[in-house]
């Protein structure tokens, strides 16, 4: 079946992210655009047209790490069920991702690009962030759990199910139990609705 003229085929935009990522993971802020294009098999134009310049990359891949995280917030369900799905989502993306790369990518970019490092935090980690404690804070409307400060619980909550995961990724360290993400994911998930279930 044939586009229409001016449809976007998704599969394109979806090459050129994972080209950026393999190549900001080898290069950091050094990879070109023409790297990028060729890598993903797409014309330099079709590149522009979907992305303007490596920061509008970055962005969008933040955010598409950010969108697969916090996929459970959206789906129904009980707060630790939820949770549970969220660390787990969040400690698979990190110990079994692509996040080694990525990590060390960062890492390269951010003193020679703060730009683009505060970029990819703000639409990665950040928008994550914003989700939990939007999402924290409707628990706390409807009753379920007890969250004045959502912001800070939302923070608690991502540093509880990560611990030293990010540190270990960054350096290549092994992760001693990376093996044991679902049980980590659970327990993380239970004693934070412990801490936070209502009087």
């Amino acid at each position: 079946m044939s586009r229409a003229v001016g449809q976007i085929d998704p599969r394109k935009s979806e090459a050129i992210l994972d080209a950026a990522t393999d190549l900001f993971g080898e290069k950091g802020t050094a990879a070109t655009m023409d790297e990028i294009a060729r890598r993903a098999g797409v014309s330099k134009q079709t590149l522009y047209n979907r992305f303007g310049s490596k920061l509008d990359i970055a962005r969008a891949l933040a955010a598409r790490r950010s969108d697969a995280v916090t996929a459970p917030l959206r789906s129904e369900g009980d707060p630790e069920t939820v949770l549970t799905a969220y660390a787990y989502a969040l400690l698979e993306k990190i110990v079994h991702g692509e996040a080694g790369a990525s990590l060390r990518g960062l890492a390269m970019v951010s003193p020679k690009a703060p730009d683009i490092a505060g970029a990819i935090y703000d639409s990665g980690p950040g928008e994550s962030l914003r989700r939990l404690s939007a999402w924290l804070a409707d628990q706390n409307r409807r009753g379920l759990l007890r969250v004045p400060d959502p912001d800070l619980a939302a923070e608690m909550f991502s540093g509880m199910a990560l611990g030293h995961s990010h540190l270990r990724t960054l350096l290549g360290v092994k992760h001693p139990d990376g093996d044991r993400i679902p049980e980590r994911a659970r327990e993380t998930a239970r004693r934070f609705i412990r801490a936070f279930t209502p009087d």
